[in-house]
């Protein structure tokens, strides 16, 4: 009979397993960064893989950085000179990964990073692709477009499941039950839920967000995130305002995401889905893995700042606003983050890929004012 299975510890100065978040939140430093190709090279999206271990980068030279996160290391470059790369996603299997098209075609990409082989190609899209998101618990995964459709896919098949054709369904994403997929319209400020076993079905429920935030010329949506325990649903914006926290149930607003007080005019992290104003982007807000704290750019040139989702919100006019309660020192923007779903790590990009962890020398930092 085989012995225990022993998990050897992770190398000193690498991430370490998940200690309680609240503990370490505001503790969270720079600890390695990567550069990139040019100094002009700009980070499009990033992720993690299901254990941790890996992370991919898109950047806007054509170019997938594959990073080891427990070593900290530097991989391998893939290049996708004549295609473009943008949303890279890790599928449920740590050496595979998608990604939409930049140029060229609109085609999704399904490629082996062991070998650089393309697996198959998920053809249909007649214009750029605006998100991508994969199923938590099956290979199945959903692709929004400008061309106005979600299709819904399976890996094993190169022809779309469903089709739904919808106006400027530019965001979407899975809730952690993989049973609701949201969909996020910023034309109609709406969000749209679906159950997934009726996908083919009405939405079961409309969230109106007009009066939160009216439609804008050139969109300003850039990320929709459920909590990881399905309470909450993060609309992440490129609005000076901030970012949106909603009930994930009612659609009802919970807080608006206010930055530090200005100091500086407000820095736009990257354009949203339907805009052309500046690089790509992936929305520059993530949650935690606890789905307590939200943790993104600062609105400034430099520094992250940590919202607690169970702080207290100010009541300002008609207004709830929740201020940051950290801030995390960094010389460089957060245009892009993620959280390791594994570890108590955190990844972030604008000109360079950079890897935070909690440092336990280090106190909170009051956010104060951005510089």
């Amino acid at each position: 009979m085989a012995g225990p299975l022993v998990v050897p510890p992770p190398p000193p100065g690498g991430p370490q397993p998940m200690q309680k978040t609240s503990e370490i939140i505001g503790t969270f430093r720079p600890v390695k960064l990567f550069k990139l190709s040019t100094p002009e090279t700009s980070v499009t999206s990033l992720d993690f893989d299901d254990t941790g271990e890996f992370l991919v980068a898109a950047c806007d030279d054509d170019s997938l950085q594959l990073y080891n996160a427990k070593e900290g290391k530097h991989v391998k470059e893939l290049l996708s000179k004549k295609y473009g790369a943008h949303l890279a996603r890790f599928t449920h299997h740590s050496q595979s990964i998608l990604y939409a098209s930049t140029k060229y075609d609109e085609t999704i990409r399904y490629l082996s990073t062991h070998d650089f082989q393309y697996l198959r190609y998920f053809k249909g899209h007649t214009a750029p692709v605006t998100s991508l998101a994969l199923n938590p618990s099956s290979d199945t995964f959903l692709s929004c477009s400008l061309d106005n459709t979600v299709r819904l896919w399976n890996l094993s098949s190169p022809s779309p499941q469903a089709r739904l054709n919808l106006s400027t369904p530019h965001l979407a994403a899975y809730d952690p039950s993989a049973t609701v997929i949201a969909i996020a319209s910023s034309s109609t400020a709406s969000i749209l839920l679906y159950d997934l076993r009726n996908y083919d079905k009405p939405p079961f429920s409309t969230f109106d967000l007009r009066h939160l935030s009216p439609p804008a010329n050139p969109p300003t949506w850039t990320k929709l995130e459920f909590s990881n325990d399905g309470k909450s649903l993060l609309l992440g914006t490129s609005a000076p305002s901030g970012h949106i926290l909603l009930d994930a149930f009612k659609g009802h607003l919970k807080a608006y995401c206010a930055y530090p007080p200005a100091k500086t005019p407000f820095v736009a992290s990257r354009a949203a889905p339907g805009s052309t104003l500046g690089p790509l982007g992936q929305g520059d807000v993530c949650f935690s893995a606890d789905g307590r704290y939200l943790v993104g750019g600062s609105g400034a040139e430099h520094d992250s700042v940590v919202w607690d989702t169970q702080g207290t919100v100010a009541e300002e006019g008609e207004r709830k606003i929740l201020r940051p309660m950290a801030s995390l020192p960094c010389r460089g923007r957060v245009s892009v983050c993620e959280w390791n779903p594994r570890f108590n790590m955190l990844a972030t990009g604008d000109r360079e890929v950079v890897f935070w962890l909690p440092d336990e020398h280090v106190g909170i930092r009051d956010p104060g004012g951005r510089d």
